[in-house]
């Protein structure tokens, strides 16, 4: 199968996660994708595809978040999730990838189980919440609440992506909101909500691997300068896609190569 893809469930004590791995080579990289209305099921293939630049050196693993998830719930303990899963598969000193809010969960990963990762690259994301941050979250609260899928998914558009990407698929956002609207809303307040639980600012300097922060100057959700706080804080390197926003990932056409660099210094 091309990039050898495998999807599949966790059961892990009362916890259940789909995951996906893909990937031909032996040295593990986890990525922790950010906030999602749908998860991860049945996107193996895509994913594969769209991170291919690793499948040739390494296994790659991507963990959903937990099926039960209940009000309350933080960025801490998304973490536990994802290091209880890296357990189970035996997966240790992996390469690990977090943006946005998997960044949150990346940070608080390299801080509580440092046997767990020896490389890490944060992606648009914060340490600890800011103005803009705590406005975007509390109106897709808001919209989520009042079950404005419609609205939801065109503002998550609207803060991800710039103008000209926005005017190109303009037409496509009637089906892009069928696409992309929750499954379980519920589920995705709750997540929604623990993306203000980060708080690690003061906790960075025991991330003892070597990280790379990887930022937009015009992010309009976490703000550019949330990735440079991280950067001075740590006193790491750090890459700022100026004119980019809170999608660097998908938009800059050498992130992948730029991070796979950084992985294999």
């Amino acid at each position: 199968m091309l990039y050898n893809v495998k999807e599949g469930k966790l059961n892990i004590q009362d916890a259940r996660m789909h995951y996906i791995s893909f990937g031909k080579g032996t040295k593990p990289l986890v990525l922790i994708q950010g906030l999602s209305t749908i998860g991860i099921k049945g996107m193996g293939r895509f994913l594969a595809y769209m991170y291919r630049k690793f499948a040739r050196d390494y296994r790659v693993y991507l963990f959903d978040r937990k099926e039960h998830v209940w009000q309350g719930i933080t960025v801490e303990d998304l973490a536990k999730d994802v290091a209880m899963a890296m357990d189970y598969l035996k997966i240790k000193n992996a390469h690990v990838v977090g943006v946005s809010q998997g960044g949150m969960i990346a940070q608080y990963l390299a801080i509580n189980r440092q046997d767990l990762v020896s490389k890490l690259v944060l992606v648009v994301t914060l340490s600890r919440n800011n103005t803009t941050v705590e406005a975007v979250i509390n109106n897709w609260l808001k919209l989520a609440r009042q079950n404005n899928i419609r609205g939801l998914i065109e503002d998550m558009a609207i803060k991800m992506f710039p103008e000209k990407y926005l005017k190109r698929y303009k037409l496509f956002m009637p089906l892009l909101t069928h696409m992309q609207k929750p499954k379980d809303m519920e589920r995705f307040i709750i997540l929604t909500e623990s993306c203000l639980t980060c708080n690690t600012y003061d906790k960075l300097n025991d991330i003892k691997c070597p990280v790379l922060v990887i930022g937009g100057g015009k992010d309009k959700i976490v703000t550019g300068q949330a990735s440079e706080e991280i950067a001075h804080k740590m006193g790491c390197k750090i890459y700022m896609y100026e004119d980019l926003g809170h999608a660097v990932h998908q938009e800059a056409k050498d992130f992948n190569q730029r991070v796979y660099d950084f992985l294999n210094e």
